[in-house]
């Protein structure tokens, strides 16, 4: 293991303490029982659907505890053990890194998601890990609506070296897409990441100009955009997963990123949302640092949430 990975780690575990700490807060008082009764599981279970581990993860840890009540004595590592294994389960098809496969290049990715999710700071932290794997990468500024997300975007390209298409504050995105990608395309760039405007209380909007871009891609190349990707701010817990649903609807979403989890106690949404809608989830983010988006392992991701140790 390189020393980026010991420390990768390290900070995924130290990123999601907080969310293994409610789940040991939530579960506090219920090792001191000599049974595993009904009401016992019960409290469990319940205690697990509050930590945002969603309803059928709580059930399936469950069952897995009902089956071998009579001659398990429940003690804390043995039950933050299970929860482990289960969300590893869980994870384990989803933990998707983004691959460059696309062919003819470049392999165009639309960005998307709420103002204030950390959209145009993952695009730059995801355009550094493709960077790192020796790919060209490109940007392009498509969120006209926000003068401030076409400036944070232009510093981040400049700062990484890379080139980025950019228009003014109220443009045309799908012209400034179509330039991008004939831009990419004859420069021989592998990658182009696409911002959009993330405004979610104007649907019918939103929809017509994904539409657009989408019909405009379509154009110049039949296959892109070759993925759409969610950035999700896991800090809003089950509001992440509403926002999954508009945007699963509006956007065709292809896979997710969630960000913002050393932030927050409520990490358990990542394993809700893995559960509820089986989407790619690309990368996590546990803090501000441009390397600190990564793709995950399902694993170390299990043991971090459910805060059993990591053997080094």
């Amino acid at each position: 293991m390189t020393d980026t990975g010991t420390s990768w780690r390290d900070r995924l575990f130290g990123g999601l303490k907080r969310t293994s700490d409610r789940l040991g807060d939530n579960l506090t008082g219920l090792f001191s029982k000599a049974a595993l009764d009904a009401q016992t599981l019960d409290e469990i279970e319940e205690a697990l659907i509050v930590s945002d581990l969603g309803p059928a993860m709580a059930a399936r840890v469950r069952d897995r505890l009902a089956e071998g009540r009579y001659n398990k004595e429940l003690t804390e590592d043995y039950l933050r053990e299970i929860i482990a294994e289960e969300i590893e389960k869980t994870l384990a098809p989803v933990a998707r890194p983004l691959e460059i496969e696309a062919f003819p290049r470049p392999q165009v990715i639309l960005v998307i998601g709420v103002n204030g999710s950390g959209k145009t700071t993952t695009i730059a932290k995801l355009a550094n890990n493709f960077l790192e794997q020796d790919y060209g990468v490109m940007l392009a500024a498509g969120d006209t609506f926000r003068a401030a997300a076409i400036g944070q975007l232009k510093v981040w390209a400049e700062r990484l070296g890379i080139p980025i298409v950019a228009g003014k504050e109220g443009g045309d995105a799908a012209g400034i897409v179509f330039d991008a990608v004939k831009q990419a395309t004859e420069t021989g760039i592998d990658v182009l990441i696409v911002d959009t405007a993330g405004r979610l209380h104007n649907k019918t909007e939103l929809m017509d100009e994904l539409a657009k871009v989408r019909r405009v891609l379509g154009r110049l190349n039949p296959a892109a955009p070759h993925d759409v990707v969610l950035v999700l701010d896991a800090t809003t817990g089950q509001n992440a997963l509403n926002q999954i649903e508009v945007f699963k609807e509006t956007a065709q979403v292809t896979g997710l990123v969630m960000t913002k989890l050393d932030g927050t106690a409520r990490g358990g949404v990542l394993v809700a949302a893995a559960e509820k809608y089986r989407l790619p989830i690309h990368a996590i983010g546990v803090g501000e640092k441009i390397e600190d988006l990564r793709p995950f392992d399902p694993g170390d991701m299990a043991r971090a949430i459910a805060g059993t140790a990591y053997a080094r």
